[in-house]
């Protein structure tokens, strides 16, 4: 009896939610912590958190084409995990490699015309992983009705480093002159490139940082964050609309803090070019006659 009253509580709020929802942020990136402490709090081995963990990856797949959301990045793998036991990395590496498979083979894949992307510094990746990545890359990469993106062997540091690296050797080598050297030149060369902004950062497990991801994409446009104490795999429906509610609730804010400043602009520009006329009117007994094809103001005549 309690199940069936907390299933239609859940149901209600999720639609109290889905009416105070507008629209939704383009880009959603997730930082799927949790896992394993979910597992063991279960009292069961981390592996099992993992693959609990992918179900509720597909699940938010679905709220995201339900929203309208455009893009999805997800952080599967990143730098520091290769110092993870060496148990734990192989059953990752089994996980991503199967699920790559399976997404590039499933219908609503192709149906929706997902396109499947890897973003990371991928040749760190075992080679079934990345004939995985490749094969789910080369299946998809004509779609264009959402975007994909999973982050593997990624840390954004490390990106921006490699970016940076590779400018100064275009630089030194000749190939790039320092004057051209642009935000578009930085982007060519990320891992990332040409991902969109990031709109929203999700992280569950309860920690309150971004640890090292999409710093270019996401700290650069100041993305909303949203952190919640739910595990990856016991994140839900009523999480995720929360978290779009919360970058609804800052674009809003930041509109009006926006207009306030253009109104306060204009006020200010407004009084100061009172004053200019002003002081303009008291000068002119002393100024020299303008030539006469120029008007007192300083216009032209003709």
């Amino acid at each position: 009896m309690r199940n069936l009253l907390e299933g239609v509580a859940t149901a209600a709020y999720e639609r109290v939610l889905r009416r105070e929802i507008d629209g939704a942020p383009a880009h959603v990136a997730v930082i799927q912590d949790g896992n394993r402490r979910y597992a063991r709090e279960q009292g069961r081995d981390a592996t099992d958190g993992y693959q609990s963990g992918a179900q509720t990856t597909e699940q938010v797949l679905d709220w995201c084409g339900e929203l309208g959301v455009e893009e999805l990045t997800l952080y599967a793998f990143s730098t520091e995990n290769f110092n993870r036991p060496r148990e734990q990395q192989e059953h990752l590496f089994d996980l991503l490699e199967e699920k790559l498979q399976e997404f590039a083979d499933a219908d609503r894949v192709h149906d929706e015309r997902v396109r499947i992307r890897a973003i990371g510094d991928t040749d760190r990746l075992p080679e079934r992983v990345r004939d995985a990545v490749d094969y789910a890359e080369s299946r998809t990469a004509g779609y264009d009705g959402f975007a994909l993106n999973v982050a593997l062997a990624y840390g954004g540091r490390a990106e921006l480093l490699g970016a940076a690296r590779g400018v100064a050797t275009a630089v030194q080598d000749g190939d790039l002159d320092p004057s051209d050297v642009d935000l578009d030149e930085i982007e060519s060369r990320l891992h990332t490139s040409p991902v969109q902004d990031v709109d929203l950062i999700i992280r569950t497990g309860g920690d309150e940082r971004t640890s090292n991801f999409l710093p270019w994409h996401a700290n650069g446009s100041e993305a909303a964050v949203f952190f919640c104490t739910p595990y990856w795999p016991e994140f839900s429906k009523v999480d995720f609309l929360r978290a779009v509610r919360t970058y609804e609730s800052r674009e809003a804010s930041w509109r009006q803090t926006r207009a306030k400043r253009a109104l306060a602009l204009v006020r200010a520009l407004g009084s100061e070019v009172g004053e200019a006329r002003r002081v303009l009117d008291r000068l002119k007994g002393t100024l020299p006659d303008p030539p006469e094809d120029v008007d007192a103001e300083g216009r032209s005549a003709d």
